[in-house]
C-alpha cells in the first residue's frame, strides 16, 4: 500500500481535489526514507512506473559523499520540530515550514536545499508530442541554457526548436553528405553554430544564421563515443567495440597511447558521459549495463594495462551474438568481468539495435543524483546514482529510444525514438495541467 499523508485544511471539493493531486505527487516522489514504498503504476495513456526501493547497495566512495552533500538539506530544516530525529529525507512541506520559521538562520534555501526539493519531481508525466518525423529519430539534445532543442533524424532533417516559444521550429536544416543518419549534434555555447556528424569521416559545421556549411575531416576509427572529462579540455574519455574505456591526455596524445584503461564491460561501449569533474564518468554497454567509473582507479602503467586488457574483453565470451538484430543471450546477463574496475553497475534497460545513450541528470536541479538512459524497449530509465535502484521508467514510445535529454533547469525530459516521435515528459506545473485519478484507492484493498 502506498502511504499518503495529506495536509488537512478546510477546502471546497474542487480545491481539495487539486491539492490532493499536488500533495500526492509531492509525497509520492519525495517519500521519506522510513516509509516503505510499493510498486506504483499510473493507469494513463502513458505508463509511468515508479519503482520500489528493495535492494540498496550504496557506493562506499567519494562520489557517495559528493552526491549526498550536493542534495542534503540543512540540518535545522531536517529537524523541523523540537526534539524530532533527523531524517535523511525531508518532505517539501516540512522544508517550506522550516524556511518560513527560519530554522536554518539563513532566511532562504541553500543550493543543496533547492536540489533536495527539485530532484524529487521527476519528469515522469506525459507524454506530450513535440514533433513527429517521417523517419527514425536519432538525436534530441537541449542547449546549455535549455532555450533550444536540437533533434535529428534519418531523413536528413535537423530541426532546432525554441523551447520558450511553445516549441516553434526556429530552424530546419537539410543535412548534406549524409550517410545513413544523423548520429550526433552539438550547439556552440553562443548558439551560433551547429556541429553534426553521420556515419562518415566528416563533421559538418552549420552557421545557424546564414545556413552556410563547412566540412572538416574527422578520424573516427571505430570509436563509438568520445567526450571531454571537464572544462579544461585536457582529458578525453573514449569507448569502442574493444569493450574498454580509455582515458586520453590531450597534452601527450601524440604518443598514440592512452593515459589509462578501465575494464569491466563484456561487450562494446555505445556511449560515455562525463560528470564534468575530471574524475567520474558513466558508460553504456552492449552487455546491457551502465557502469560508473573513477579514473583514479585505472592502473598507473597504462601501456601494460592496455596490453593485458587487449584480450580480456573477449576471452570470457563463449557465444556468438550481434546486438544489431539478436537478443542478448540470457546466460550472459549474470556474467561479470573478473577484472571489473567500475564503481557500480546499473541494469534494467536494453542496449540493442543502435548506440543508445546515457547521461547524468542535471547538476543545477538534481545535483547529478540520477542516471538516465534510452532503451530498445521504447522506454527511458532513471536510476539512483548511489543506491543503483531504478526509480522510474517512462514508457512514451513504441520503438527504440536512442537519445534523451533532461532540461538543465526544469523537471522536463525530451526523448526521441525510432517511431519518429519527439516527446517530452515533465512534472505538473511546467506545462498543461494533468488531471489524475485518486490512485491510492487502487491499493486500499
Amino acid at each position: 500500500m502506498v502511504n499518503i499523508i495529506p495536509f488537512h485544511m478546510p477546502l471546497t471539493d474542487s480545491e481539495e481535489e487539486d491539492n490532493y493531486e499536488m500533495g500526492f505527487a509531492m509525497s509520492r516522489l519525495g517519500v521519506e526514507e522510513e516509509e516503505k514504498e510499493e510498486f506504483f503504476q499510473c493507469d494513463e495513456a502513458s505508463s509511468i512506473n515508479i519503482m520500489p526501493n528493495k535492494t540498496r547497495v550504496y557506493i562506499d566512495n567519494d562520489i557517495h559523499q559528493i552526491t549526498k552533500l550536493g542534495t542534503k538539506p540543512d540540518e535545522h530544516l531536517r529537524r523541523v520540530l523540537p526534539g524530532e530525529r533527523v531524517s535523511p529525507s525531508v518532505s517539501t512541506v516540512r522544508m517550506l515550514a522550516g524556511r518560513e520559521f527560519n530554522y536554518s538562520g539563513k532566511g532562504r534555501f541553500s543550493f543543496a536545499d533547492c536540489r533536495h526539493v527539485v530532484s524529487r519531481y521527476l519528469p515522469v508525466y506525459g507524454p506530450w508530442e513535440i514533433d513527429r518525423f517521417n523517419t527514425r529519430a536519432y538525436v534530441s539534445q537541449f542547449s546549455a541554457d535549455g532555450s533550444l532543442l536540437v533533434a535529428g533524424s534519418q531523413g536528413s532533417h535537423i530541426k532546432i526548436y525554441n523551447v520558450e516559444k511553445d516549441w516553434k521550429v526556429q530552424k530546419d536544416i537539410l543535412a548534406k553528405s549524409l550517410r545513413w543518419t544523423v548520429t550526433d549534434t552539438s550547439l556552440s555555447p553562443d548558439q551560433r553554430y551547429l556541429v553534426y556528424a553521420s556515419m562518415s569521416p566528416f563533421v559538418h559545421i552549420v552557421d545557424i544564421g546564414s545556413a552556410t556549411k563547412e566540412s572538416h575531416a574527422n578520424v573516427t576509427s571505430d570509436v563509438n563515443t568520445v567526450c571531454f572529462a571537464d572544462e579544461t579540455g585536457h582529458l578525453i574519455y573514449s569507448g569502442s567495440d574493444d569493450n574498454l574505456c580509455k582515458v586520453w591526455d590531450r597534452r601527450c596524445i601524440g604518443k598514440g597511447k592512452p593515459a589509462g584503461v578501465l575494464m569491466g564491460h563484456l561487450e562494446g561501449i555505445t556511449f560515455i558521459d562525463s560528470r564534468g569533474d575530471g574524475r567520474y564518468f558513466i558508460s553504456n554497454g552492449k552487455d546491457q549495463t551502465i557502469k560508473l567509473w573513477d579514473i583514479r582507479k585505472m592502473p598507473s602503467n597504462a601501456s601494460s594495462s592496455s596490453s593485458s586488457s587487449s584480450s580480456s574483453g573477449m576471452q570470457f565470451r563463449n557465444y556468438e551474438w550481434d546486438y544489431r538484430w539478436m537478443e542478448y543471450p540470457p546466460r550472459a546477463r549474470n556474467m561479470k568481468h573478473p577484472c571489473d574496475q567500475s564503481l557500480s553497475t546499473y541494469r534494467g534497460h536494453s542496449v540493442l539495435r543502435t548506440l543508445i545513450r546515457c547521461y547524468f541528470s542535471p547538476a543545477y536541479s538534481t545535483g547529478q543524483k540520477y542516471i538516465y538512459t534510452g532503451s530498445n524497449d521504447g522506454c527511458v530509465y532513471i536510476y539512483d546514482l548511489v543506491s543503483g535502484n531504478q526509480v522510474a521508467r517512462l514508457d512514451h514510445h513504441s520503438q527504440t529510444v536512442r537519445d534523451c535529454s533532461w532540461h538543465p533547469f526544469n523537471p522536463m525530459l525530451v526523448s526521441c525514438s525510432w517511431d519518429g516521435v519527439i516527446a517530452r515528459g515533465e512534472f505538473p506545473g511546467t506545462g498543461e495541467k494533468v488531471r489524475r485519478k485518486r490512485i491510492r484507492r487502487k491499493y486500499e484493498n
